[in-house]
């Protein structure tokens, strides 16, 4: 009687189990395939950087070639255009940082009239379109009678990434714990040596991902850059005028570069992450 009991019993269990397993496996499958969309558009842009194309549209495989590499300066325009997006997300990623990390650490310790229009303002700011925020600044730079180019893409790029900065450095000092410097302070530590050698250390990986996201956002931006550029060029501008007379392969492969500095830079704070805990 026992065992046709436990045989009853068993027999639920295995079925729920077998559905478990089928669910995780289906979930890890979407996953997995949404991953592989994500990264399609990335993979053709690789690939097409090794097309031996015979004309100015590159769109149609004709054959693996490692030339273009090698010719990466056959478009003067195209390599200044780089230069300028990267001087202008460096220069965007490090006033931003600043600005957003003290931003996050008033914003995440102290209470202050005015807190919460604060963060309404931030998070309008992220929610607002590109469009909005392009025009918007556009039209303050025209009534200032300031003139458009480099120095205005630096200001506005500081603008729309300076929230990002700041709510991620935030959510890492709100997870603080004030005891630590608390202790430090009860161990003869001045405001200064306490902020550097216990408070930054430990919102640093906040401040490492709030830099690296206002560098991706500036370094690819093209609506609020298109309205506040003037004669400026930066790669997705050249990329969207290049389009009507065809995008040679030095685009492809200078995308590449960009993608593979990118990653290394995410691996590595990944691994330094990992090693501090």
């Amino acid at each position: 009687m026992s065992t046709v009991t436990t045989q009853r019993a068993t027999g639920p269990a295995k079925r729920v189990r077998g559905r478990s397993r089928l669910g995780d496996r289906l979930l890890k499958g979407y996953v997995w395939l949404i991953i592989a969309w994500l990264f399609l558009p990335i993979a053709v842009m690789v690939v097409f950087g090794f097309n031996d194309t015979q004309s100015k549209s590159n769109v149609t495989w004709q054959g693996f070639t490692l030339k273009w590499w090698g010719r990466l300066g056959d478009y003067p325009d195209l390599t200044e255009a780089v230069l300028n997006s990267i001087q202008i997300a460096v220069l965007a990623t490090v006033i931003t940082t600043l600005l957003g990390t003290l931003m996050g650490l008033a914003l995440g310790r102290y209470r202050f009239r005015g807190q919460g229009a604060t963060n309404l303002v931030m998070f309008a700011a992220i929610a607002s379109p590109e469009l909005v925020m392009g025009a918007s600044l556009l039209s303050l730079f025209i009534s200032s009678g300031v003139q458009t180019g480099f120095a205005t893409v630096v200001i506005a790029h500081v603008l729309f990434s300076l929230s990002f900065v700041a709510i991620t450095v935030r959510a890492r000092v709100i997870g603080l714990d004030p005891s630590i410097e608390e202790a430090a302070r009860d161990l003869g530590a001045s405001t200064w040596i306490t902020f550097w050698r216990v408070t930054f250390p430990m919102i640093l990986p906040g401040v490492v991902a709030g830099a690296l996201l206002a560098f991706a956002l500036s370094i690819d931006d093209f609506v609020i850059t298109q309205f506040t550029s003037g004669s400026t060029q930066t790669f997705p501008l050249w990329i969207w005028g290049a389009t009507r007379i065809g995008v040679p392969p030095q685009v492809n492969i200078l995308g590449t570069l960009i993608f593979a500095v990118g990653v290394a830079i995410a691996v590595f704070n990944t691994v330094l992450s990992r090693r501090r805990t």
